[in-house]
């Protein structure tokens, strides 16, 4: 009898112990996977959505662990393996997440992820060194067709990349196409002369554009962006090419709904502060707030597109 109540006794103080772990939740710091390199606009924006969840979430701390690698691949898949406690979770990025899935690469699917919501977009551009003669897309068609254009985007099956694949589809022309390891080396073709333009998103040039350091000619969206209002789109030129990047906050599949609960309200409270919202403008962050049932409505649709694409010409 004395040995079977030191059992219960036991097992009741480790049951007892685990409710109050799980309702100290959390208890140590929060690791956010950005799968991109330090410095990036992926990078810029978690470490801006952190610094204000840690100010405003009493008990919330967050350490930022960058794992660059293939597209994203290698920090999606990082995010996937983690433990499932609400200790690790992850901002992820389109269309480079179902892209992988697409090209049956990938080592998860949508739901390995209990989807937070999105946080921000960044639409693409087309950018061209500052002393380049392609003043526009009317232009960049034309000079590919006379010439061997060398174009920079940021590695294959990338936002950059899908949407070049479509302007030379729409255009009629080939590039030779450079996949760089991300936008740091797009930047330092762009800024060089060494590539003849690139496809890029508008927060990693848009600075560099207003400097006079290199030239957009375009931006790929049906409608004008209020970061860079005068910069003729894609439609407005001719060409229905569009692409936009998302950002979005995801947690392994089996983290419990306790803790879910607790991180889908934390995220919802740094997308609705002021201070937040200002940041995101003056790093000329667009944000684009998505619940995680609107968000993986657009994640399921964004995968069946860009399946469409890959069927049509493999990468």
């Amino acid at each position: 009898m004395k040995t079977g109540f030191t059992k219960l006794a036991i097992l009741t103080t480790l049951f007892v112990s685990s409710l109050v772990f799980a309702g100290d939740y959390p208890s140590e710091p929060i690791t956010v996977i950005v799968p991109s390199k330090a410095g990036g606009s992926t990078d810029r924006t978690a470490r801006m959505l952190t610094e204000i969840a840690e100010k405003h979430n009493k008990g919330y701390e967050f350490v930022i662990k960058n794992i660059p690698g293939s597209g994203g691949q290698k920090g999606f898949e990082a995010i996937n393996r983690a433990k499932p406690d609400g200790y690790t979770i992850g901002l992820v990025f389109t269309p480079q997440l179902v892209a992988h899935i697409a090209s049956k690469r990938a080592k998860y699917n949508l739901d390995s992820f209990r989807i937070l919501g999105n946080v921000a977009q960044d639409p693409a551009i087309v950018v061209v060194p500052k002393d380049s003669k392609i003043k526009n897309l009317g232009d960049l068609a034309k000079t590919a067709k006379e010439n061997t254009l060398t174009v920079a985007v940021n590695g294959i099956g990338s936002d950059d990349f899908l949407a070049a694949k479509a302007f030379e589809s729409k255009a009629g022309v080939t590039f030779n196409l450079l996949p760089t390891k991300g936008s740091t080396e797009q930047k330092a073709g762009i800024l060089g002369g060494h590539v003849d333009a690139a496809f890029m998103n508008l927060s990693q040039m848009i600075a560099q554009h207003k400097a006079g350091d290199a030239h957009i000619i375009a931006l790929l969206a049906k409608e004008r962006s209020d970061k860079l209002p005068d910069m003729p789109t894609s439609k407005e030129q001719g060409y229905e090419v569009y692409m936009t990047a998302t950002r979005g906050l995801v947690a392994p599949a089996k983290v419990d709904a306790a803790t879910l609960d607790k991180l889908e309200a934390m995220f919802a409270k740094v997308m609705a502060d002021d201070e937040f919202k200002a940041k995101a403008t003056k790093g000329n962050i667009q944000l684009l707030p998505m619940t995680g049932k609107e968000y993986g409505e657009y994640l399921k649709g964004l995968q069946a597109d860009t399946q469409a694409v890959y069927d049509k010409a493999p990468w």
